[in-house]
């Protein structure tokens, strides 16, 4: 049965937790399986760890179901398959054994191989001591083309898909290196894309590149409507720069303390101060809601806009940083009531979850 793009918010998140979140939950269910078969214990873990810590990017992600119709439960597939790789190798790149940009390049040449059905797969971990994976991030890549390639768009959105994977992988692994080299790598390269995007700063358009959320797009509205090259064009310009860089720089928000006591980069951190941070996600706001406006279905992106800004500001990482509550306040008065019901309906839900949860 076709899912129903729905135009309330009451009306998805009845989807989501009722249709949605369930089929996610299986998907990862299935990888989780095939994740503790890895005979390499470092694989392993870090496969492992992705998928459940990471497990909320898969369940945001799938939203974007919504928009293939009778498709949507291989459109889930696609974009648990998708993510789950981009999660595992944030991972090897953030959290394990090395600091080789020719490795991390390797690694997520996958992103790419994923998006083209018929390319040969390779052997991505060449460049890395770990090696034996149990045929894991080839069987994701496998899924990722088997569904593309049954694609009836695919020749349409496949340079916008290849284009936002190739400014993800850019973005992974100049963030992934030594610390010492990060920021003139990423300057660097924001010099060679600077004249397109002159309202935004090297960390900013750092932050666009580093979401997933238009490749999903892209892939369920191929699933669910005829494309052409006009619309492709305008579903790659409203969520690229604007709606990604408004989810990644609110990823970045919540995750400031963590970042710090990590030593991680985080993007956040090179706005003058709050009061600048704040100015600027309310320009991301104001730009996100003004560029989905001549998608079909405006009011479900407007919707996703407003569901990121009210989950994120939900987490309860947000009470520990400083000013949070004036934060709190100024983002959610410029989305407009449907974030506050996604932000109180998020509050709730975890709450929930909190207290079914038994104490160790």
């Amino acid at each position: 049965m076709a899912q129903q793009i729905p135009k309330s918010s009451v009306l998805l998140m009845h989807q989501v937790y009722r249709k949605i979140f369930p089929e996610v939950h299986k998907e990862l269910e299935t990888w989780t399986k095939r994740a503790e078969a890895i005979p390499n214990p470092e694989l392993r873990k870090q496969a492992l760890e992705s998928i459940r810590t990471k497990r909320f990017h898969c369940q945001g992600g799938a939203v974007y179901s919504l928009l293939a119709g009778d498709a949507w439960k291989q459109s889930i597939k696609f974009i648990i398959a998708y993510q789950t790789i981009s999660d595992y190798l944030d991972n090897l790149c953030d959290r394990s054994t090395s600091l080789d940009p020719d490795d991390f390049r390797l690694l997520h040449q996958s992103m790419l191989d994923a998006l083209q059905p018929g390319e040969p797969l390779k052997d991505y971990y060449a460049l890395r001591e770990e090696q034996e994976d149990g045929g894991y991030l080839h069987a994701l890549v496998s899924t990722c083309q088997t569904i593309l390639g049954k694609q009836p768009n695919l020749k349409i959105i496949q340079p916008y898909l290849l284009k936002l994977s190739g400014l993800y992988g850019d973005l992974q692994v100049h963030k992934h290196v030594a610390k010492e080299e990060r920021i003139e790598r990423l300057t660097k390269w924001f010099a060679d894309h600077q004249a397109n995007y002159q309202d935004l700063t090297w960390y900013e358009f750092s932050a666009c590149s580093g979401s997933t959320l238009g490749i999903f797009c892209f892939v369920s509205y191929g699933m669910g409507i005829q494309l052409n090259h006009q619309l492709a064009d305008d579903i790659y310009r409203s969520y690229f720069p604007y709606m990604q860089g408004l989810h990644i720089l609110l990823d970045y928000y919540i995750d400031q303390m963590e970042d710090e006591e990590e030593g991680d980069l985080n993007f956040c951190h090179y706005y003058r101060d709050s009061e600048e941070m704040r100015e600027r996600l309310l320009y991301f706001i104001d730009r996100t809601n003004e560029s989905v406006q001549k998608l079909p279905h405006a009011s479900f992106h407007e919707m996703v806009h407003h569901g990121l800004v009210g989950l994120y500001l939900a987490d309860r990482k947000v009470s520990l940083l400083t000013d949070s509550k004036q934060m709190i306040k100024s983002l959610l008065r410029a989305s407009g009531n449907k974030s506050k019901f996604f932000h109180l309906n998020v509050k709730a839900y975890n709450k929930m979850k909190e207290a079914r949860t038994p104490i160790s």
